[in-house]
């Protein structure tokens, strides 16, 4: 396991590598530069922009600032942003991520009951009109984008109804709507993957051993079922889960909810270097840390998976 780990995390930094240099690439190949929006002042003196570009460093070449990148990341500093008064990315990211984690958590959570609860119940009445509905439901579910749910969402119960605020963040009904339409594609892909699983878990010899043992079928759901299903609903789980995360800037733009992605983007528009390379390593960072606890979830919930690691 020690070893699996190692090459797992030495898999990781490579990644992270990878990005960094695909991200910084991409970034200065753009023509133009942060001081190039319309309306900044700067724009209108070449001089200004001068001072500024040697103030933070862009003056010199490309391969010294990816140098000074990487040295920078490595002591764990994701840079400043030349928007918000030389702030650190670090702590504009660390304000905006209790909103995404709320908003993430709360739609994982949403989509893991109602998915593991549809999916399963689609396989006990396989062919039954439950079963044709609750796959009419997913496939419309995965095959909608999540900001036309949010918006259908608005339409319905902000504009129609006046049930629940349009956008905006700091009480519990503000979270409601943006909750939804982020949990929309999770909780299809779940409900799919675990009918899918329990289907296929139903006809193997455990579960008839257990019936020809009397053993109610509650019990044989709970004990023999869902646990030898849970490997495939808990692959998807942490991928979701960094979707959610990272995913989440289209939802959070759309509900005005301030929350790391909303930032991402508004960095983005104002080509702000240092909150777009600090936005995309903390999300690349947080998708390859979740694959990575994942896999090692998989020899607790299943010991047939570490045995296989112990002996290759």
């Amino acid at each position: 396991m020690l070893r699996y780990m190692t090459h797992r995390l030495l898999g990781t930094a490579i990644v992270l590598l990878g990005i960094s240099a695909i991200t910084f690439t991409l970034m200065h190949a753009i023509p133009g530069g942060p001081w190039d929006r319309e309306g900044l002042t700067a724009a209108k003196d070449p001089a200004i922009v001068t001072d500024i570009s040697e103030h933070y460093g862009l003056d010199k070449p490309l391969w010294e600032q990816y140098g000074q990148l990487l040295w920078n990341l490595l002591h764990g500093d994701l840079g400043i942003s030349y928007v918000y008064g030389d702030r650190g990315v670090t702590a504009i990211i660390l304000d905006g991520l209790p909103a995404t984690l709320t908003l993430a958590a709360i739609a994982l959570g949403l989509a893991l009951i109602v998915g593991i609860s549809l999916g399963t119940l689609s396989a006990l009445k396989q062919n039954t009109w439950i079963d044709h509905l609750g796959t009419i439901l997913s496939t419309s579910l995965v095959s909608v984008p999540g900001f036309v749910v949010g918006i259908a969402l608005m339409l319905i119960f902000a504009v129609s109804f006046d049930l629940l605020p349009a956008a905006g963040w700091g009480s519990p009904q503000h979270v409601v709507l943006p909750a939804l339409a982020l949990a929309a594609f999770p909780t299809a892909l779940i409900a799919r993957v675990t009918r899918a699983s329990v289907l296929d878990t139903l006809h193997q010899d455990h579960v008839r051993t257990a019936r020809a043992k009397g053993l109610s079928e509650r019990a044989i759901l709970f004990q023999h079922v869902l646990r030898n299903a849970l490997i495939p609903i808990l692959t998807i789980t942490g991928p979701e889960w960094a979707f959610l995360v990272s995913g989440s800037i289209i939802i959070e733009t759309l509900f005005a909810v301030p929350g790391i992605g909303r930032l991402f983007v508004d960095g983005v528009f104002d080509r702000d270097y240092g909150l777009i390379m600090g936005g995309t390593m903390f999300y690349a960072f947080a998708i390859t840390t979740t694959n990575l606890i994942v896999d090692i979830l998989y020899a607790i919930v299943d010991p047939r998976i570490r045995y296989a690691q112990e002996t290759s």
